[in-house]
């Protein structure tokens, strides 16, 4: 199923569904449609939505992880959000956690997969290569256990945006913004039940990364998937989506 993006302003999003909300956050490389399963599962009990954040439009003075906050706070603003639940990806994770440290009040539970804020490789250990179409296709495939979920379609799209030399300088400003930006001194100011679901085989942000989060963030579970990268939502959608209900239900508003 496919799913209309909303224009409105400077936001570009997906909302579908009814009841509690649930947000989304994509990471540097990410999509609305990185979480087509979790839409196409969770949209039937609970309203989901997914902003589409300005990796690539944002003024290079932006171009960081508070930057992205300040965006997110925008459209949670625009969009008339009080409390709602708060999913993250990679940097999307990043972002969602600077989000929690700073309005508690509103984050009612907190999912991190593959999050940066504690350690990453960007890209496998390198910056993207510009016009390298089999290099670009060997760092896409290096984020999954399984190449062969890096589609071609998914591959194109990176190598599109690594073309482009303005948005390749944004995302390495980007990349560097989330290394610079440790929060591991910050992490036990987190109160709201959190969950980390990832992949025993993430070679982005490892499974030691995700062992320090939940020694860090005091209310925090911790699921580990086998044979499974840095994006598990792509890759194993069902297994992620029935660890990310059984948390729901758990934590139930």
């Amino acid at each position: 199923m496919s799913y209309e993006i909303r224009k409105d302003g400077k936001f570009n999003f997906i909302e579908v569904g009814e009841g509690e909300p649930l947000m989304l956050l994509h990471g540097l490389f990410g999509a609305l449609n990185n979480w087509k399963g979790v839409i196409d599962h969770f949209s039937k009990k609970y309203r989901v939505i997914i902003p589409l954040m300005p990796i690539h439009d944002m003024p290079i003075k932006e171009a960081g992880c508070e930057g992205l906050t300040v965006f997110i706070e925008g459209f949670i603003d625009y969009i008339k959000l009080d409390k709602f639940s708060l999913i993250g990806n990679s940097l999307g994770g990043h972002v969602a956690l600077i989000y929690t440290l700073k309005h508690p009040e509103k984050v009612q539970r907190l999912i991190l997969t593959g999050s940066s804020g504690l350690f990453e490789n960007s890209m496998g250990g390198s910056y993207p290569k510009r016009g390298n179409y089999e290099y670009i296709k060997e760092r896409v495939e290096y984020t999954f256990y399984d190449p062969k979920t890096a589609s071609k379609e998914l591959v194109d799209e990176v190598f599109e945006i690594t073309n482009s030399r303005i948005k390749v300088i944004k995302i390495i400003a980007l990349a560097k913004s989330a290394i610079r930006h440790n929060l591991g001194d910050e992490l036990g100011q987190i109160k709201v039940p959190t969950l980390l679901i990832w992949g025993k085989n993430d070679k982005v942000t490892p499974p030691f990364v995700a062992e320090d989060f939940h020694k860090l963030i005091p209310n925090s579970e911790l699921a580990f998937i086998d044979q499974c990268g840095h994006a598990p939502m792509m890759e194993v959608p069902v297994a992620f989506n029935q660890i990310l209900e059984k948390f729901l239900q758990a934590h139930a508003k």
